[in-house]
């Protein structure tokens, strides 16, 4: 994982008490995981102002408790056999999760940083 920032750039972009009730160390690592997770490009060192501006917003997503959500499994579909060594069947949907806000508008800010840059060439042998 990569620091692309710390409690210290979160505090100075968002105030002191941007965490409320939530634990600051670990909402920036949670924060730090999201963005090295998205960013698939390589970034220039000093991180720019853009990515730490969204790692702040992340951060303070997560200090809610609302960046890595625990997500409910819907039941697609359920088979019940009744013969003789009974067996159930359950086809869950993909769970899915909505974006908060706050990382609709990290995904914006690091948008030049989430694409992989240049031309893959694939040679067939």
């Amino acid at each position: 994982m990569t620091d692309f920032i710390t409690v210290a750039d979160v505090d100075a972009i968002l105030g002191p008490d941007w965490q409320g009730s939530g634990d600051a160390v670990l909402s920036v690592a949670m924060a730090n995981a999201w963005l090295t997770d998205k960013i698939k490009r390589a970034v220039p060192d000093p991180t720019p102002d853009e990515i730490k501006k969204a790692g702040a917003q992340v951060a303070k997503v997560a200090a809610e408790g609302k960046l890595y959500k625990a997500t409910e499994r819907e039941v697609q579909s359920k088979t019940v056999s009744a013969t003789s060594g009974t067996s159930v069947s359950k086809t869950y949907v993909a769970g899915s999760t909505e974006l908060t806000q706050g990382e609709n508008f990290a995904l914006a800010l690091i948008a030049p940083w989430i694409k992989r840059q240049g031309v893959m060439m694939l040679k067939r042998i």
